[in-house]
């Protein structure tokens, strides 16, 4: 059975079109929602998103992605492939960067421009919802085995986009908010090796000017206190036990962080 995942920005209505396009080309596959609640616009987000949770996906898995805000304009849209030889996923969205971390990840990546209109839906392109009528249809033709240098030309001039752009001086830590979940944990850019330079488990440091233990989890803080911790991502991560980091700390994807060291 084929695996389609999709993370949008767009809420609740338009990911049904996005379904329907693909079980009408691809009965069989079976599609995973990553997340349509990436804050609009956000493209880092919908970046993080996806890059966390790739690895766990099996090979031939196809992942639309659309956070889109240049759709109808000049922005090209992209296909890629990525992983060792027979491991390879694949990736369908939008030039801005929204893949290439994931992509990036599994490596040896190639990226092609998708220029084949006979593999979109019709020929009437909606200036507005790439999504439902370039994305989706051409991520269930690759779900059925479409060889992927279908869709256009290789291109090495795409918009990039990764998460290490996070910076040591001295005893501070700088990084940016990269993601904020349900629970109103923050996610930084902050890897577990720069941190662990640093700190150990049950040491203290300041969070933009407030300070919180370094801890494995967080029960190991009182309920209602604050914590920074390495989350399952592997990214440093700003918490409060049984409450909502994002709204205490202010932060919201692309705030930055400053951890200094005690």
């Amino acid at each position: 059975m084929s695996i389609i995942s999709l993370t949008t920005d767009f809420g609740g209505l338009y990911p049904a079109a996005m379904k329907a396009v693909i079980l009408g080309i691809n009965p069989e596959a079976q599609i995973v929602d990553v997340t349509h609640s990436i804050r609009q616009a956000s493209i880092r987000e919908g970046a993080f998103a996806l890059y966390s949770l790739v690895p766990y996906f099996p090979a031939k898995s196809v992942h639309v992605g659309v956070v889109d805000p240049g759709v109808g304009t000049s922005r090209r849209a992209l296909a890629l492939k990525a992983g060792p030889e027979g491991e390879e996923q694949l990736f369908v969205g939008p030039d801005n960067g929204l893949m290439i971390p994931a992509a990036r990840r599994l490596g040896d990546m190639e990226v092609y421009e998708i220029t084949n209109r006979e593999i979109m839906l019709n020929s009437e392109i909606s200036a507005t919802f790439h999504g439902r009528d370039i994305f989706a249809p051409v991520g269930a033709r690759l779900s059925k085995g479409m060889p992927i240098e279908t869709v256009g030309n290789r291109v090495s001039d795409f918009v990039n986009l990764d998460f290490e752009n996070y910076g040591v001086d001295g005893q501070f830590l700088v990084g940016e908010v990269v993601y904020t979940d349900n629970f109103g944990n923050v996610i930084t850019n902050i890897p577990e090796d720069a941190v662990l330079k640093f700190r150990t488990f049950g040491s203290q440091v300041e969070v933009n000017g407030r300070k919180v233990f370094f801890v494995q989890t967080y029960g190991f803080v009182g309920q209602g206190d604050a914590l920074i911790l390495i989350g399952s991502h592997g990214f440093l991560e700003i918490a409060i036990n049984k409450g909502n980091a994002a709204l205490q700390f202010g932060l919201r994807s692309g705030d930055t962080v400053t951890i200094k060291v005690l």
